[in-house]
């Protein structure tokens, strides 16, 4: 794996979650196709992590899955972190699902 490819592409990660507008989300998968990586939605997840232990301090809570399910809560040092900060946002969630998904979800190309 070429790491210089792989942190040039994390920096365009972090570059689109830093516009992702307060009380709104995006999936893994809407920032990989915008970015043109269509199908490289585990490396933004990868990105995600990385930005939580890493220097980076991006909003990696507004980032969830195509379906609104929080899975990447366990990476932000307890299982209720992420969906506190959501919360926090005016963002509703239940069985760390978030409700009216559609309704909050970020486009980044739009």
């Amino acid at each position: 794996m070429n790491t210089s490819c792989n942190q040039s592409f994390f920096e365009k990660v972090y570059a689109v979650v830093e516009l992702i507008p307060y009380g709104r989300v995006t999936s893994y998968g809407a920032i990989a196709e915008y970015l043109g990586s269509r199908g490289s939605a585990r490396m933004v997840g990868w990105a995600m992590n990385k930005s939580i232990t890493g220097k980076h301090n991006v909003p990696a809570h507004r980032v969830v899955n195509r379906n609104g399910m929080l899975t990447g809560k366990y990476h932000f040092g307890g299982p209720d972190i992420m969906r506190q900060l959501l919360e926090n946002e005016g963002i509703k969630i239940e069985d760390d699902i978030i409700q009216n998904f559609e309704e909050v979800f970020w486009d980044p190309s739009m």
